[in-house]
């Protein structure tokens, strides 16, 4: 589903940012992507997602190249940034609609996904309101249902639990895995490690532009953890 082939990189002034990565995401993976700032995880994501261009590399959605046809790659993912920004003078709902309108949701199947999410997420009675009256989890939550709105076949996250509330957190999470049972794929950084090393199947660790460890995760951890593995890299010169 997501393929990035020998991606690299380089800001203004010669930093480079990421260093020849290579890692892929199959339909029904929850990839977690580890790394401690500035790492370049989020320069990655907004690599994958067209915001960033690149120079070194390939980056692949089912095989189509987001350099060459960002459009019809971001027709099939959906992002979450880990601070989203929404259009406050809309209100929960028109926000919604308006993202469904984008991804051509049919009305039946947008009412239902709204509806279903909605009430998951304990946000149904706040939809009528405006976005500006929302606070940091609200909105998150509202994000959240818009990225699900269109089924994405690859849905990308940038520290998508900080700032839910547990309950949320773990309707997240069950929504993640519900996509990947249906064929979707998901890639999101963490630095949750142990929700990371529960929820996901495989893991990406990243270290100063570099991958350090990628795989499937008990292959990785064997009778250790998350935790201890991560801060074995953290250690290695």
């Amino acid at each position: 589903m997501l393929q990035i082939k020998n991606f690299s990189k380089t800001y203004k002034g010669g930093k480079k940012a990421v260093n020849n990565l290579s890692l892929t995401v199959e339909a029904g993976d929850i990839l977690g992507f580890i790394g401690h700032n500035g790492a370049g995880k989020s320069t990655t994501i907004k690599s994958v997602v067209g915001i960033l261009d690149f120079e070194e590399g390939e980056i692949t959605i089912n095989n189509i190249s987001i350099k060459t046809q960002p459009l019809a790659c971001k027709k099939m993912m959906a992002y979450i940034p880990d601070n989203p920004d929404l259009y406050e003078h809309l209100t929960g709902i028109q926000y919604l609609n308006f993202i469904a309108d984008i991804f051509g949701v049919p009305a039946k199947e947008r009412t239902d996904r709204i509806q279903k999410y909605g009430e998951a997420f304990e946000i149904t009675p706040a939809l009528g309101d405006v976005i500006s009256s929302y606070s940091h989890g609200m909105k998150q939550k509202v994000a959240i249902i818009a990225a699900l709105v269109h089924t994405p076949k690859l849905l990308i996250l940038d520290e998508p639990f900080v700032g839910l509330d547990p309950k949320a957190a773990i309707t997240l999470k069950n929504a993640m895995r519900e996509l990947c049972a249906e064929g979707s794929a998901v890639f999101f950084s963490t630095h949750v490690l142990e929700v990371a090393e529960k929820l996901c199947n495989k893991i990406a660790m990243i270290k100063s532009g570099n991958l350090m460890a990628y795989g499937e995760t008990q292959e990785l951890i064997k009778d250790g953890s998350l935790e201890e593995l991560f801060m074995e890299v953290a250690d290695e010169k």
